[in-house]
């Protein structure tokens, strides 16, 4: 399917709507609204203490709405639990991967989801398949781990990314949020995980790209939605709008 043609036609896969979240009192977020259509970056940008975090939470189902809406391809959608979120295909791959680092690369890949054979007390992990099916997930996606045997931790900051986003889209992810993805990596790592989100784009997923660095958003995004002490201070698309505008937004050097 076009992708162009996809979210031209259809609601977006997934939509937060005049979110609303308070803490003891305290505003975490007002009347947030973003959209993440198929087969685009949707990229939410604000500095620390913007609000970020506590919308993922929203639309990951770690965390209910005060007030607004969530809906998925233009339906109302409620997520009692990251699982139900996930069940729905809203996958959070965060900047703290849930990996095991001394664990192999296969055994985090399946990571509590291994196929298994046999029943009843004969039933094991198919590690002949879960092998197999880890390296093919993983070539799918470009990333090429002949020895899916090997330690987690053997592999580079932006392969363990590779391997995360890997998973998600293995176990389904129409949505992919993608909480800090390249904090803390070097240029080549960073370039790994940029190839992966855009072959996730290309595939028709939806990315919410969440990330404090406009340098690394701007190439990346199709819509840009800036918060700033829990609103949403700009909406703009990538025609519309540059570097250096995008960092005085986060920066409030526009007057807002």
């Amino acid at each position: 399917m076009n992708a162009d043609v996809a979210t031209e036609a259809s609601p977006p896969l997934l939509e937060a709507s005049g979110v609303s979240k308070r803490f003891d009192g305290v505003r975490a977020l007002e009347d947030v609204s973003v959209a993440v259509p198929a087969g685009r970056v949707t990229c939410l940008l604000g500095d620390n203490g913007a609000g970020k975090s506590t919308l993922v939470k929203i639309v990951t189902g770690v965390y209910g709405a005060d007030a607004g809406e969530i809906r998925m391809e233009g339906e109302p959608a409620r997520f009692d639990s990251p699982r139900e979120a996930i069940d729905r295909g809203v996958v959070p791959v965060h900047q703290h991967l849930a990996v095991v680092p001394l664990m192999s690369v296969w055994r985090n890949f399946w990571l509590g989801a291994e196929p298994t054979r046999g029943r009843g007390p004969l039933r094991r992990i198919d590690v002949g398949r879960a092998r197999r099916e880890t390296r093919e997930s993983l070539a799918d996606v470009g990333i090429e781990i002949e020895d899916v045997d090997r330690p987690m931790a053997t592999l580079s900051g932006g392969e363990r990314q590779a391997v995360a986003i890997a998973r998600a889209l293995h176990r389904g992810a129409r949505v992919l949020v993608l909480d800090e993805p390249t904090a803390a990596l070097g240029v080549k790592q960073t370039g790994i995980v940029i190839d992966q989100i855009e072959r996730a784009r290309d595939r028709g997923v939806g990315i919410l790209l969440v990330t404090h660095a406009p340098h690394d958003a701007h190439p990346l995004g199709d819509r840009y939605v800036v918060l700033r002490r829990g609103r949403a201070i700009a909406e703009r698309a990538r025609e519309e709008v540059g570097v250096e505008e995008l960092s005085r937004l986060m920066a409030g050097q526009d007057g807002a």
